[in-house]
């Protein structure tokens, strides 16, 4: 649609200019730092910065139902700058200018209802939110259209220069980062840090096919983030993961597009998020937050955080029910088929602490859970899902398992609708399928494959070399396997 085809108090909106006075605030000591340098912890006190924008204030002149009815008629729009994440405009990052943003097809991914079977077999509704439907295939494009979009932005300043994007990386973050770097040009370049040995061939093969310089690193993803936060605080780069603000102000259009879904409804509603590095539920907060602040939302739907055994610093942290006395230590991760999840340091545990104290101060002590699920719920879980239609990674195998063990632990109702989120794509880890099928998970791994969700070809041996008879034969093999019944 074109604008002059909206209501008439809408049109004004419709397409937006820069408004926002952007600024990074402390989490720690509350110091103000302007954003025309990249910074990601506070300078004074190396406490962890989130994005505020000063004149957020303005936006609530408006009523909730307005910003329902601009973001709604705003999906109809062909313009490519709001057709992704940024449909979201002012609530992302209203200082940069349309013709900056970098739209590669992010965002507004599908939300598939379980089916009937699968619903009775887990006992409660509910959806996943295939962000493995993204241009990467995963989640961190989500961030990654907000971080690249600033950057594109910021080197078209005078002096800017050529720029470096680097990122630690379990697979998916290094993905995204290549991929929009590579969209931007030569004026960014690219390089992200893996951890030898512990990335898959498919999410090795993206950022190299994106023509980013690729480091191996031996370790784990900690390892790695610990040398990119060193160049971070050392040289001139821009620094990809999740302690960059601007990425986490995108990923929270994952809570913008399911308030969305649910006309804004979100009583009875669960959200279900591998933990990981953090940033992903911290945003997710951070974005339902935003929308109860505005009007756009009534109640906030519970949150449900959802952590490996072999990597659960942040479910060890609540287990402590007595805040006064919740000490925070890092873990030595065990091998993950949740690769994504494999971290025993996340960055952003201290947003992480803040964002739970207020999301559960205004919806009660229970909106917040972190649950602790086995390597083995969550194969199962995975294959049990996309043998019902799903395209669940690992991760989505997470946040399946952990919303039926919350489920049976009674910490979730079963009339709740979950949503849980499948943050990236199956064939990103169909590596862990392969070997539950042929039963060779290293021990560590503690899997046992369960022979109903085991699946391997079969060979048909035709019993004559005749053309025509080999078809029948073959045909005749095929229906009785199958149990056909003939015309």
């Amino acid at each position: 649609m074109n604008p002059d085809q909206f209501p008439e108090d809408i049109r004004p909106h419709l397409i937006p200019e820069p408004a926002g006075d952007m600024v990074y605030r402390c989490l720690e000591c509350g110091a103000e730092h302007g954003i025309d340098e990249l910074l990601y912890t506070c300078p004074e006190c190396r406490g962890l910065l989130l994005l505020e924008d000063k004149n957020q204030y303005l936006l609530r002149e408006y009523s909730g139902a307005f910003w329902r009815r601009l973001f709604d008629y705003r999906k109809m729009l062909n313009v490519p700058a709001l057709k992704g994440i940024f449909l979201f405009y002012e609530l992302i990052a209203p200082v940069i200018p349309l013709e900056d943003i970098i739209y590669l097809g992010e965002g507004h991914t599908p939300q598939v209802a379980a089916n009937d079977s699968l619903r009775e077999e887990v006992g409660a509704a509910f959806y996943f939110k295939n962000d493995g439907q993204n241009p990467s295939a995963s989640f961190k494009d989500r961030g990654m259209a907000a971080a690249l979009s600033y950057l594109n932005f910021l080197v078209k300043k005078p002096g800017a220069g050529k720029m470096l994007a680097i990122c630690a990386s379990t697979g998916d973050t290094s993905a995204a980062a290549a991929l929009y770097s590579a969209y931007l040009g030569k004026q960014i370049a690219s390089a992200v840090l893996l951890p030898h040995g512990k990335v898959t061939p498919q999410q090795l093969a993206q950022p190299l096919g994106s023509g980013a310089k690729v480091l191996e690193v031996p370790g784990v993803f900690d390892d790695c983030m610990k040398v990119v936060e060193s160049l971070a605080d050392n040289y001139q780069v821009a620094l990809l993961n999740s302690k960059n603000s601007w990425r986490i102000r995108g990923q929270e259009s994952y809570a913008y597009e399911i308030a969305q879904y649910f006309d804004y409804e979100l009583e009875g509603k669960v959200v279900a998020v591998p933990i990981g590095n953090a940033g992903n539920i911290t945003a997710i907060m951070q974005g339902f937050l935003r929308l109860q602040e505005l009007g756009v939302i009534g109640e906030l739907p519970r949150v449900l955080g959802v952590q490996s055994r072999h990597a659960d610093p942040v479910f060890r942290y609540y287990l402590e029910p007595d805040k006064t006395k919740r000490v925070f230590t890092p873990v030595t991760v065990q091998a993950s088929v949740a690769q994504a999840a494999m971290i025993g340091n996340p960055v952003s545990m201290p947003r992480v602490i803040r964002l739970v104290e207020e999301y559960t101060r205004r919806a009660g002590a229970d909106s917040v859970a972190v649950i602790e699920v086995t390597e083995q719920e969550i194969m199962d879980s995975m294959l049990l899902a996309n043998r019902h239609g799903h395209i669940a990674c690992t991760q989505g195998g997470e946040s399946l398992a952990g919303f039926r063990a919350a489920i049976k632990a009674g910490v979730i109702a079963k009339n709740a609708v979950g949503v849980l989120d499948a943050t990236a794509h199956h064939l990103k880890f169909i590596g862990f399928q392969q070997m539950y099928f042929d039963n060779t998970f290293p021990p560590e791994f503690e899997v046992t494959p369960k022979p109903e969700y085991q699946n391997k070809p079969q060979l048909l041996t035709p019993q004559t070399e005749d053309p025509e008879k080999k078809t029948q034969d073959l045909a005749g093999q095929i229906a009785t396997l199958l149990g056909l019944t003939p015309k």
